[in-house]
């Protein structure tokens, strides 16, 4: 016999179950009753609210409803419990893209792009494809939005000065997603906010001319040198015995990238300087930094044809390193961040080799190129000096501070 409810009061209600309210919505969901689904659903969410796959789950019954602002208070929901919920991101980017809400569903999806970007295993099957729809629409979304800005912005690019025009292009470049800026990676000294730019105007060296000038010269003397070059020429790359391979080792020990060293560490090769008359001379010209067993470096870079020179970076930002263009056949590139740049035979360019550059001859004939460093044009004279005495005052404590493995 059961106890009966004294009179007057209510019968309890029994607690709803969020699991079965879950189930009775998938339920509802299936046969295409979307008013139950959702019923079923809220109920599910009020009893669980802090379980956002009950949520998620309310949002597919307002999207199969056609109810976009209940799937997007859904999917806010679920989201208000954890920012990386994925799903609930995938389902509001689509949201976005289906209501043509392009900006919201552009940082939507980049969003979820960058998560999937993360899975290991990478996503396959229908997920795979809905990511792979999402990409197409990102892209279609950026090519408006640069051919807008590209439009809008051509006549105030023109009117800027060619050092200015560069520096801005790189910035429209970035803003609008096609290119990534490159910060300095220095593996010995670094001097702190010097600017990290790729390429250096050509207006902070205006002895260029009087370089450039000598090419013809230069030239014959590296190939009369390249005659017979004896122990002269020889790999650049020359790893230590015990050295883990690493992106060097196709070039270790290997005459496919050689140079011939004119000064190297601050010491002159005077045999080489000797037979090289003109070229020493336009060296000695030049405003190198001397910084004992460290500075100047100047050297023939003989690159040979279907070489690569992977990408890497330098010592220290308180260099500039020219090139002279020498001997360059088609088909040979050369890369500094974001910027790629063709050698053309006779004019020199400065850049800084701490960012990231990488180099190759896709030819079937030689490349050469006079390389040579000088100061970083942003250092003053004072900290020039300064740099000079900071490397003899560590070398007088016995404690080189560029030696190590």
């Amino acid at each position: 016999m059961t106890d009966a409810v004294p009179h007057g009061e209510p019968a309890p209600i029994a607690p709803i179950d969020p699991r079965a309210a879950n189930a009775a919505g998938m339920a509802a969901l299936g046969t295409g009753d979307h008013a139950a689904a959702i019923a079923h659903f809220l109920a599910a969410t009020g009893a669980d609210p802090r379980a956002p796959a009950l949520w998620r789950n309310l949002a597919s019954a307002y999207r199969a409803a056609g109810d976009a602002a209940g799937e997007g208070a859904a999917l806010d929901a679920a989201l208000a419990i954890d920012q990386r919920d994925f799903a609930a991101w995938l389902r509001k980017a689509q949201l976005h893209q289906r209501l043509h809400a392009d900006a919201a569903a552009m940082a939507a999806w980049s969003g979820v792009l960058q998560l999937a970007a993360q899975f290991d295993p990478a996503p396959t099957g229908s997920l795979a494809a809905e990511l792979a729809a999402g990409r197409t629409y990102v892209e279609q979304l950026q090519q408006r939005l640069t051919a807008g800005v590209d439009a809008d912005l051509a006549a105030p690019l023109a009117a800027l000065t060619a050092s200015d025009h560069r520096r801005a292009a790189a910035f429209v470049a970035h803003a609008t997603g096609r290119r990534a800026i490159y910060q300095n990676q220095c593996a010995g000294l670094y001097y702190p906010f010097l600017p990290a730019d790729e390429f250096f105007d050509a207006a902070h060296f205006p002895w260029f001319a009087a370089l450039e000038a000598q090419t013809t010269a230069i030239c014959d003397e590296l190939n009369a040198l390249m005659a017979d070059p004896g122990e002269a020429l020889r790999p650049y790359v020359r790893l230590d015995k015990g050295t883990p391979d690493n992106v060097w080792s196709a070039l270790d020990h290997s005459l496919d990238w050689g140079a011939c060293f004119l000064w190297e560490y601050g010491r002159p090769n005077q045999p080489v300087l000797d037979r090289c008359p003109v070229t020493a001379a336009a060296l000695a010209a030049v405003p190198q930094a001397m910084i004992p067993d460290r500075a100047p470096s100047a050297f023939f870079s003989l690159l040979k044809p279907r070489t690569r020179i992977p990408p890497h970076t330098g010592v220290s930002n308180t260099r500039a390193i020219i090139h002279l263009p020498l001997i360059v056949p088609p088909d040979c590139g050369f890369r500094v961040g974001g910027e790629t740049r063709a050698w053309v035979e006779g004019r020199a360019f400065a850049f800084d080799d701490t960012i990231e550059h990488e180099a190759w001859n896709d030819s079937d004939a030689l490349r050469a190129v006079l390389i040579l460093d000088v100061w970083n044009p942003h250092l003053s004279p004072a900290e020039q000096a300064l740099i000079c005495d900071y490397y003899r005052a560590a070398d007088a404590s016995g404690l080189r501070p560029d030696q190590g493995p």
